[in-house]
C-alpha cells in the first residue's frame, strides 16, 4: 500500500516540511480514495492532510536513530 509515499526517515537527515506535507496528502488520497476531493468534501480532506502531517512530525521528532558506532559496538 502506499508505494508511491517517499521515505521521510533518512537517518539524522530531516524531512522537510514540504515532504511531510505531500506524504500526508498521498496517505489522504490512498485512504479516501479520491485523487481531488469534490469542493463538498475539501474541508473535512485538507483536515484529515494536517492531522496526519501534524502526527508524521511528531513521530519523526520523536524516533531515535542509532548511530553507526553504536550499532557496530554490538
Amino acid at each position: 500500500m502506499c508505494r508511491s509515499i517517499k521515505r521521510l526517515r533518512q537517518g539524522d537527515i530531516a524531512a522537510s516540511e514540504e515532504d511531510v506535507q505531500a506524504a500526508a496528502r498521498q496517505f489522504v488520497r490512498k485512504i479516501s480514495g479520491f485523487g481531488a476531493p469534490a469542493p463538498h468534501n475539501s474541508v473535512a480532506f485538507e483536515a484529515a492532510v494536517d492531522e496526519i502531517a501534524a502526527s508524521s512530525r511528531r513521530l519523526l521528532g520523536s524516533l531515535k536513530v542509532r548511530s553507526a558506532r553504536a550499532r557496530a559496538g554490538r
